[in-house]
């Protein structure tokens, strides 16, 4: 009886003691898990540090290596020193993002941005020039030096709008754009037939897949190049025959105020010339003035840039020829047009104003005009009426 009263005393002490026994397993196996835990962070913490020191080595490394080839360089290419400064400034943006890093790590690394950067860079904009210069100078070889006649072909009555002849083709057919905002170009068979009466009736319609802005499209070598309506800065590439997509840009910079003051509804104006394809517009920063930028048309990419001293202000429209830009200007409430700025992308020293090139009796604006090389003419659109303006050139 004794031995049973013992019994049933000492089972609720074992189960206690069993109890705690237990808990202090799973208090040691949660102190070993925290534990392995603790060491993977500080193993990954180990190595993101050291990461950083080799990224904040490997940047003083490459500096160092920079810097030390540049001296002997000389200086003095004002035409290049916008964008030396603007390299210099990322240079030193990103320097001091380096230094951030470094000195978390050791608080003596210093480094600093030396004055012959400005030299190395002033170097490579001198060899990009004569890479520019080797690649544009074919077949240019003459300046414009007047504006001979001029030919009304067509009264559509619009008061915006393009037409032109695609110079990279051999074919003679007609394309008119109508409007500042359309979708649909209308293709004639050639010159004969948009001049006839019944004009749109003879049309082909080519429908586009989205709508363009402005007046300054180009057709060259059987697509359409067009600023797209409703985006601030975007270029389509459209093949004609086809009706789809072919290529879109962005061009950087352009967009945000019109690249001539007297025609608004144009922020981007594409031209094409012997060279290939260009693109004009005005920014801010440059205090209104034009922008020029080549662009490769099969990659659909910036080639280069030039910041012109020609004024987007009172200006109504422009054309290239030649490597080089003819901006043409009037008054406000219409007058005799008149170039008055040029400017050669090969020579940038000697852009010129008030060259004193007028366009012949006529009084009016433009809403576009565009060079083609293929005939040495302007195509133009004023008032409402398609014109041609025949060219006088010389040698340069």
């Amino acid at each position: 009886m004794v031995f049973l009263q013992v019994r049933f005393l000492l089972i609720p002490s074992l189960m206690v003691i069993m109890g705690a026994a237990q808990y202090m397993m799973q208090d040691a196996a949660l102190l070993s898990y925290i534990d392995q835990r603790f060491l993977s962070l500080e193993k990954r913490l180990e190595k993101c540090n050291q990461d950083v020191l080799e990224y904040v080595e490997e940047f003083r490394e490459f500096s160092r290596m920079v810097l030390s080839r540049l001296a002997g360089l000389s200086t003095g290419r004002a035409e290049a020193q916008r964008e030396v400064e603007d390299l210099l400034t990322r240079v030193e943006r990103a320097q001091r993002d380096i230094d951030y890093f470094g000195s978390a790590t050791d608080s003596n690394a210093c480094m600093e941005v030396h004055e012959d950067l400005l030299e190395q860079q002033l170097l490579e904009e001198a060899e990009e020039k004569k890479r520019l210069k080797l690649m544009l100078n074919a077949s240019c070889d003459h300046v414009l030096a007047g504006i001979r006649s001029l030919k009304v072909v067509k009264k559509t009555g619009g008061k915006h709008g393009s037409w032109m002849k695609d110079p990279g083709k051999k074919h003679s057919k007609i394309y008119l754009l109508s409007g500042s905002v359309n979708n649909v170009i209308l293709e004639f068979a050639n010159i004969m037939t948009f001049m006839e009466n019944n004009q749109t009736l003879k049309a082909r319609r080519v429908p586009l897949p989205f709508p363009w802005e402005g007046t300054g499209h180009v057709i060259y070598q059987g697509f359409l190049f067009y600023h797209r309506h409703g985006s601030l800065n975007e270029i389509l590439k459209v093949n004609i025959q086809r009706r789809n997509l072919a290529g879109q840009m962005l061009l950087p910079g352009a967009g945000r105020i019109p690249a001539y003051q007297l025609s608004p509804q144009t922020k981007i104006d594409l031209a094409v010339d012997e060279q290939g394809l260009w693109a004009l517009h005005a920014e801010p920063e440059t205090g209104g003035n034009i922008v020029i930028t080549k662009i490769n048309a099969a990659a659909m990419a910036v080639e280069h840039s030039w910041d012109t001293p020609c004024s987007s202000k009172d200006a109504e429209a422009a054309f290239m020829t030649c490597n080089t830009l003819h901006v043409v200007y009037n008054s406000p409430s219409g007058g005799p047009s008149r170039i008055q700025c040029v400017y050669d992308v090969l020579d940038t020293l000697n852009a010129y104003m008030n060259p004193g090139v007028h366009f012949p009796k006529r009084q009016g604006s433009h809403s576009t005009i565009h060079y083609n090389p293929k005939e040495k003419q302007l195509f133009a659109w004023g008032d409402g009426s398609q014109i041609i303006y025949k060219l006088h050139t010389e040698r340069k």
